[in-house]
């Protein structure tokens, strides 16, 4: 009979939930068959604890809506939650993801390294994956809801897994963390590129409807479930500071990972794109009360904070606050070479001058370099999971 003492040592030394993968590959490769046993009795104590205990999925909100002989049911959102076999943490993660992902996002990389869904699982938590309203296993109605967009593989490329490329922001040549090898990496015809794209779904491209539907129905989870921690990506930053506005006992902290911005105008890209509220393209709640966007006095930063970064747009003092926002912990998170690296310090700032106050993240700065928009999913994913755990863990109580 082997010993555990005889587990390799790169396995061995391995963060438990990539180890769990890795084990199943290797009792696959060796022989005989009662070794590859003795060893997965070695790794049963780290795994059992806090490993998938049961699966399981709803629906939340959405309402009738049409003429009767044609009516649907539109607006639902699917949610997937994740218990593990022991839970230890006070609140559940809900986790929303970006434009053109689905839930499947935080399951898995295109590589086939575990996802953070396995990792937060680990430590014990519950888990909630959704898919926004009108997007992947959430119904889209065409008799309801607005058109769709696509991205093409190049837009993509540009912008998340290759941007070293095409280098349109200057903190691009820095991105080293995507998976893959080879002339193609991060591109069409690259094998994890291609994984990656076979991910990529249509989703509606008003922002308003969008936000609109995600805030009601994001608002009748909370209510579902109770307290818990948001972990928003890109497009559903906005996400978080409309469900904490509409439910602020129920927002125990907000994980924003390179959230939508910056406040009111973008940069890097000229796409015309404002978010008229500062943070979000629907009304959020100030103070004092602001019935229209156009109330909203805002002024662009003289000079930028430093070398290679936005100048902010800012409301003109007296500025308003935010008021269902204040008192939640708020992270907002930027990769080192990812097209947020020069402008998520506006959101930032923009958060503490409306009265809330913040972290802003910088992962170069905590020692974690390279990264790229698709931060959960890149080579060092379980690193930046666990500098987030570290943050939650000091700012949530």
């Amino acid at each position: 009979m082997v010993g555990c003492e005889l587990i390799p040592s790169w396995l061995s030394d391995m963060n438990r939930v990539s180890a769990n993968a890795s084990l199943i590959y290797y009792v696959r490769m060796i022989r005989p068959a009662p070794v590859a046993l003795a060893l997965i009795a070695c790794f049963l104590p780290a795994f059992g604890e806090h490993t998938l205990s049961t699966r399981a999925y709803s629906y939340v909100g959405g309402k009738y809506t049409g003429d009767p002989a044609h009516e649907v049911m539109a607006g639902q959102m699917y949610v997937e939650v994740l218990r593990p076999q022991r839970v230890v943490q006070k609140y559940p993660l809900v986790f929303f993801h970006g434009a053109g992902q689905t839930g499947t996002n935080w399951m898995g990389t295109p590589d086939g390294r575990a996802g953070w869904a396995d990792y937060f699982l680990q430590q014990g938590y519950v888990i909630y994956l959704v898919d926004q309203p009108a997007r992947g296993r959430s119904p889209w109605h065409p008799s309801v809801n607005g058109p769709l967009q696509m991205r093409p593989p190049d837009w993509v490329s540009q912008r998340f897994t290759a941007p070293e490329i095409a280098h349109i922001w200057p903190q691009s040549r820095k991105h080293t963390q995507w998976p893959g090898s080879g002339d193609k990496k991060g591109r069409q015809g690259d094998p994890v590129f291609d994984a990656f794209y076979a991910t990529q779904v249509e989703g509606l491209e008003s922002a308003v409807e969008t936000q609109t539907l995600i805030q009601a129905a994001g608002a009748a989870l909370l209510d579902k479930i109770g307290p818990a921690i948001l972990v928003t990506h890109s497009q559903s930053g906005a996400f978080g500071w409309l469900l904490a506005d509409a439910r602020p006992k129920a927002v125990k902290a907000i994980v924003a990972m390179e959230p939508a911005g910056p406040p009111f105008h973008d940069a890097v890209f000229d796409e015309d794109k404002n978010r008229v509220w500062g943070l979000t393209d629907i009304p959020i709640t100030y103070a004092p009360p602001v019935k229209s966007p156009t109330e909203l006095a805002i002024v662009q930063e003289a000079k930028a904070d430093g070398p290679d970064l936005a100048r902010c747009w800012s409301q003109a003092d007296p500025s308003r606050r935010l008021v269902n926002l204040q008192g939640i912990p708020v992270a907002v998170v930027t990769g080192e070479a990812s097209y947020h690296a020069p402008y998520d310090h506006c959101t930032s700032k923009f958060l503490a001058q409306a009265g809330v106050a913040n972290t802003h993240l910088r992962l170069e700065e905590q020692g974690i370099h390279g990264n790229g928009h698709m931060l959960m999913i890149e080579k060092n994913s379980l690193e930046i999971a666990a500098l987030l755990q570290k943050w939650i863990t000091g700012n949530v109580k």
